[in-house]
């Protein structure tokens, strides 16, 4: 049996470091709805979860994608619908992955409380899904 604090201390390539951060900021777009039919104006957690794509692509620094994810923390703690500030933080918390890795199980997390604050059942399902295979001990240690 893998311990969680042996598998957030395993050192990723950067490859499976990518794909777990477009996996966290997939998770987070999953659940954007909630947050953008509530503030539509405000577009901080979709900026976070770009950032977290443009990483990926090499196009953004790590710092500029922890700005992003600071600002939609910011949005979370502005919001007064509670699956509106879930998904916010799932967005941060995509963003964060970028940073370190344990953060993507984190993202799953809050998408799984907005999707159950809006009347949403199996999201894990999804997310579980939308994982590959040999990520999996990452975002969901036992």
């Amino acid at each position: 049996m893998t311990n969680n604090k042996d598998v957030q201390k395993t050192k990723l390539n950067k490859r499976d470091h990518k794909l777990l951060a477009l996996w966290a900021t997939d998770c987070a777009e999953h659940v954007l709805p909630y947050f953008e039919k509530e503030y539509p104006e405000d577009d901080r957690p979709r900026k976070a979860i770009e950032a977290g794509r443009a990483w990926v692509r090499d196009k953004i620094t790590m710092s500029e994608v922890r700005a992003a994810a600071f600002a939609a923390h910011a949005a979370a703690r502005d919001a007064n619908h509670t699956a509106a500030r879930a998904t916010a933080r799932a967005a941060g918390h995509a963003a964060a992955t970028v940073h370190v890795t344990s953060h993507a199980s984190h993202a799953a997390d809050y998408a799984i409380t907005a999707a159950e604050a809006a009347g949403v059942a199996k999201e894990r399902e999804w997310q579980y899904r939308h994982l590959p295979e040999h990520l999996r001990s990452m975002a969901f240690p036992d």
